[in-house]
């Protein structure tokens, strides 16, 4: 993880309420796995600095890495920002999501999500493979962690 003072910009994907939006218009599966590669799409390159075996998300079929980014910002505790990248499209897409999700939120609130809901609220978890499902959970799992470091760390 790396901290910072300075706030880098987000990518520049969707937002939560607006891909929700977006799912409820959708109702062939194959319209929603497009859009979901869209997503995906949207993210930013991960620079190749970034692809390291720190950043690589265990547990994943597809080569994925996240890059976390921690920004002290007082007593309402840290606050993480997101960025990473696949080698899969579809799981490009669902980082994305994630992203949209918990990116820029504080660490206390990442930790509290629960991004699986939403995953299965947007249809998409009964459409993932197991392996994809297990790679999903190793993600959530992964910016959970971050966040717990962080809180740990902003701690007196």
């Amino acid at each position: 993880m790396q901290e910072v003072i300075t706030v880098p910009s987000l990518h520049t994907g969707q937002t939560l309420d607006e891909i929700i939006e977006n799912f409820s218009l959708l109702d062939d599966w194959d319209d929603r796995y497009r859009y979901v590669i869209e997503l995906g799409n949207g993210l930013s390159q991960l620079p190749t600095h970034e692809r390291t075996d720190a950043n690589k998300v265990q547990g994943c079929v597809s080569q994925v890495w996240l890059a976390t980014t921690i920004h002290r910002s007082g007593a309402d505790g840290p606050t993480l920002t997101f960025r990473g990248d696949s080698d899969a499209h579809i799981v490009r897409g669902l980082v994305a999501i994630l992203f949209a999700m918990l990116s820029g939120k504080r660490a206390s609130d990442i930790i509290a999500a629960d991004p699986t809901s939403l995953f299965e609220r947007l249809g998409l978890r009964e459409h993932l493979t197991p392996q994809r499902s297990n790679g999903l959970r190793s993600m959530v799992e992964r910016v959970r962690s971050d966040a717990r470091a962080a809180l740990a760390s902003s701690q007196p």
